[in-house]
């Protein structure tokens, strides 16, 4: 790093003398940034340059918020955010993002794609695709599948499919070793090789992906330049059908962040786009059983394919996703809910998506949703059935009312720790 900053390099080890940036991304499929800045609970700062809707962040506990368990925002590390620019215009266009846990970058370019269009979000790792699959369903998005699945075994089903590819790399780190201190001792220069040649498979898997004229988007949280520059720079060699559309790196002495490097690439030739259409598999009975259930629950129906698997387990799956058969799949758009043979129950994921078209809502304060969060029931005087439970208009999951009395169906392992 001396070598390469030159003079600069002073100024590099002193910003390791700060303490690590946080920031805090308002989920705009919710609320806008200015409505979030004028009830937000704890004091926000500056925007962030590279991304409108994030505010840096002092407050250290802001993830056990209420707001947060209703997914009005997200907390990321503010270069982090710095991919919005480059993939901006992703609405109403087929994006995978192949690195995508814990979910930082699947629920920004979500946010920019306002429902519209298709979403996958993959990651290799089951334990780290479950915790990105709850994101998923926090911030209420809709048109988003969660699978896990290698790079290769992908890009076999969907050879130049996707209009946009994320490809957020693993990579050494070295942007993580303010915020992740066990980052530093993992450092070694065989590390950086191997992430390096890791991440050159990664990047022909995407390539492979990427349509005709779509974009493929490359980020690390290193400043290691084999891993970054001299990655695309190989990239750019072995695929002449990719040019250069812009790249950057924000280092922690320019900017307030930990440093993150992107590189935007666009591909001019290849082969035309094949398409894989999703299949619906129908249950008359359990969406008879859904259709009774929607007409009591929402003023009018929600639009999207009916999918039922063999558990009852049912899902509104968005019109264009692709067939992903064969795949672990953790999400299919959204999950409505259970048909156990008799009746239909509604599933939490259904709330945090669509809760706010409840006819029947019980819109708690702060306080009160403090008790809702940590599994309790609350008085009502709504009428009997199924109801979304919401902190000032906005989900944070169901209730059943009966008599009187609110009946809590917050999942267990995402209720509060008292």
């Amino acid at each position: 790093m001396q070598e390469r900053l030159g003079s600069d390099f002073p100024a590099f080890l002193r910003s390791y003398e700060k303490p690590p940036e946080k920031g805090l991304r308002v989920n705009t499929l919710k609320l806008s940034a200015e409505e979030f800045a004028a009830r937000a609970p704890f004091p926000l700062g500056e925007t962030i340059p590279w991304e409108k809707d994030a505010f840096y962040l002092s407050e250290e506990k802001t993830g056990a918020d209420v707001y947060h368990f209703a997914g009005l925002y997200y907390l990321q590390e503010p270069s982090a955010m710095a991919v919005g620019e480059p993939a901006a215009g992703c609405s109403k266009k087929r994006v995978l993002d192949l690195c995508a846990a814990p979910g930082g970058k699947t629920t920004q370019i979500a946010a920019q794609m306002k429902g519209e269009g298709i979403l996958i979000a993959n990651e290799v790792n089951y334990a780290r695709a479950k915790a990105l699959s709850q994101n998923v369903e926090r911030m209420g998005i809709t048109n988003c599948a969660v699978t896990s699945a290698l790079p290769e075994n992908l890009a076999a089903l969907f050879p130049a499919f996707f209009d946009l590819v994320l490809v957020d790399a693993p990579c050494s780190g070295e942007g993580m070793f303010k915020k992740e201190p066990n980052a530093i001792p993992e450092w070694s220069e065989e590390n950086v090789a191997m992430c390096a040649a890791r991440q050159k498979d990664i990047l022909d898997r995407a390539a492979e992906m990427t349509a005709t004229e779509g974009r493929l988007l490359y980020s690390t949280c290193t400043f290691a330049e084999e891993e970054d520059e001299w990655q695309i720079e190989d990239f750019l060699k072995r695929h002449p059908e990719f040019s250069l559309v812009e790249m950057r790196k924000l280092y922690p002495h320019i900017c307030r962040g930990e440093g993150h490097f992107c590189a935007l690439l666009e591909k001019k030739d290849g082969e035309t786009r094949r398409s894989r259409t999703f299949a619906a598999i129908r249950n008359a009975q359990a969406e008879n059983a859904y259709r009774t259930f929607e007409a009591d629950f929402f003023a009018e129906p929600l639009t999207g394919l009916l999918h039922t698997l063999g558990d009852g387990r049912m899902y509104l799956v968005p019109e264009g996703m692709p067939d992903l058969s064969g795949l672990n799949l953790l999400r299919l758009g959204v999950e409505l809910g259970e048909f156990d043979g008799k009746i239909f129950k509604p599933a939490h994921a259904l709330a945090m998506a669509f809760g706010g078209r409840a006819k029947r809502r019980l819109s708690l304060s702060r306080e009160e949703s403090e008790r809702y969060l940590r599994g309790e029931t609350l008085p009502t005087d709504l009428p009997n059935g199924w109801c979304a439970v919401c902190v000032e208009g906005y989900p944070l999951g169901l209730g059943k009312c009966v008599n009187g009395t609110l009946k809590n169906h917050l999942p267990k392992g995402l209720r509060k720790i008292k």
